[in-house]
């Protein structure tokens, strides 16, 4: 597929308008309290666990610290680890794929902990607990 010098044109007003916006001029792991910091260009400076993104969770702090800012500076890449993010995505909450985020969404509802999902879990076990699972 060949680029028209009219779409690479637009491709590249496009990324000029996402850098006015800010763009990443620093990234690094800092192991003391476990997050990564990314410096923007607007004097914002960002901090998250990497735990929240796709391709980082688990990820041992050698493999973390090796962080590349792409040549356009709307993008962070983990060599070690074959990760990428896209910094504006990442700013409006998008941490990973729709499919990514749905099941950690979903893992962490599981782990939720109120006085409502208390009582209905012991009015369950006086019940009988869970009903056994139909094949």
């Amino acid at each position: 597929m060949e680029l028209t010098e009219q779409e690479l044109s637009a491709a590249r007003q496009h990324m000029e308008e996402l850098r006015r916006h800010g763009h990443v001029t620093g990234a690094k792991f800092v192991r003391r309290t476990a997050r990564i910091v990314v410096d923007l260009s607007t004097g914002v400076q960002v901090a998250f666990p990497p735990d929240l993104v796709e391709g980082l969770a688990g990820a041992a702090p050698d493999e973390l610290a090796d962080i590349e800012i792409s040549p356009a500076g709307l993008g962070l890449h983990w060599p070690k680890l074959d990760a990428d993010i896209y910094v504006p995505a990442l700013l409006q909450g998008i941490f990973g794929s729709k499919q990514w985020m749905a099941a950690n969404l979903g893992s962490s509802g599981g782990k939720a902990r109120s006085p409502a999902k208390a009582a209905a879990s012991r009015e369950n076990g006086r019940k009988g607990g869970r009903p056994p699972k139909v094949a």
